[in-house]
């Protein structure tokens, strides 16, 4: 999946930026307060896609 349908998907939950790392960029649930790290790859897989929203408390996307 790439990186920014993904954070358009994180970003209709509620899910936003918090602050950038150096490989990776921290997400904030603002509805409950959990939060992930994104790695700064152009594509990401769906395993750590679906880890990533459950860390952050919302329904895994569908990639099909």
């Amino acid at each position: 999946m790439k990186r920014n349908k993904f954070i358009k998907y994180l970003n209709e939950y509620n899910c936003f930026l918090t602050r950038e790392g150096n490989r990776h960029s921290i997400f904030t649930n603002t509805a409950n307060g959990n939060y992930a790290t994104i790695p700064r790859h152009p594509d990401i897989n769906d395993y750590t896609a679906e880890t990533i929203c459950k860390q952050l408390g919302i329904p895994k996307i569908l990639s099909h």
